[in-house]
């Protein structure tokens, strides 16, 4: 086979690969995670299942590729917020990110919840999702480790005796160069920026919070200053 006829399978594997996770999205958004069908993915795009079944042998395997997908475009989107105010002083950069979260959220609703939704009965994602998942978590561990040998890192509070040995842990997984009262103090910022993103998402501000952008915005600097940034 020729490499042009071979560069052509390529880019109408590719097209049919979109349309697929396309249409699954569409289906996510109207039905929820839980009830993605393949044999529905393929009766809206006309194609049967067998054929389907060649570009996602599963369910589980589109669900996957849609996870990483949206850990990815979240990803970059944080990275590009990050990357416009790079020069900035830690505290601006991690808003900018925090920001640049919420606005995806806002924009993709129904893949923030795939991905910070709740679990998908019978599905259990595989080590493929993690290096797409840890992308934001990654940016914030770096705007900390930044803050931190600029010397501008508020030290973090005393741990209590019972969360040594696990904030030992925690920091020699995620950041073994930072003090494990910092990495305690930032697996909690990060857990509560996004569940501040997941109560805008699913409602839970309605008739509570009105003008969200800067509610949004001085949770997140309080949320940051948790985390020793100031």
């Amino acid at each position: 086979m020729s490499s042009t006829a071979q560069g052509a399978r390529a880019r109408a594997r590719m097209e049919v690969t979109a349309a697929i996770k396309e249409e699954a999205r569409r289906q996510l958004a109207q039905e929820g995670a839980a009830r993605l069908s393949l044999r529905a993915v393929a009766r809206s795009l006309g194609m049967v299942s067998s054929a389907l079944y060649r570009y996602f042998p599963s369910r589980d395997d589109l669900l996957t590729a849609l996870i990483i997908d949206a850990y990815d475009s979240l990803g970059a989107s944080a990275e590009a917020a990050n990357e416009r105010v790079v020069d900035g002083a830690p505290l601006e950069r991690w808003t900018a990110v925090a920001e640049a979260v919420r606005a995806w959220a806002l924009e993709h609703p129904h893949e923030y919840a795939l991905i910070y939704g709740s679990p998908v009965p019978g599905y259990t994602a595989p080590v493929t999702t993690v290096p797409a998942a840890s992308r934001v978590g990654l940016l914030f561990i770096g705007i900390v480790r930044d803050a931190h040998h600029e010397g501008v890192l508020a030290e973090a509070r005393e741990l209590p005796d019972d969360l040594v040995a696990e904030a030992r842990r925690m920091a020699a997984d995620l950041a073994p160069d930072l003090p494990p009262a910092t990495v305690v103090a930032l697996v909690a910022a990060w857990a509560e920026l996004f569940g501040l993103v997941g109560f805008e998402i699913f409602g839970q501000f309605n008739r509570v919070v009105e003008d969200r952008p800067p509610f949004f915005r001085h949770a997140a600097v309080r949320i940051a200053h948790g985390a020793g940034l100031r």
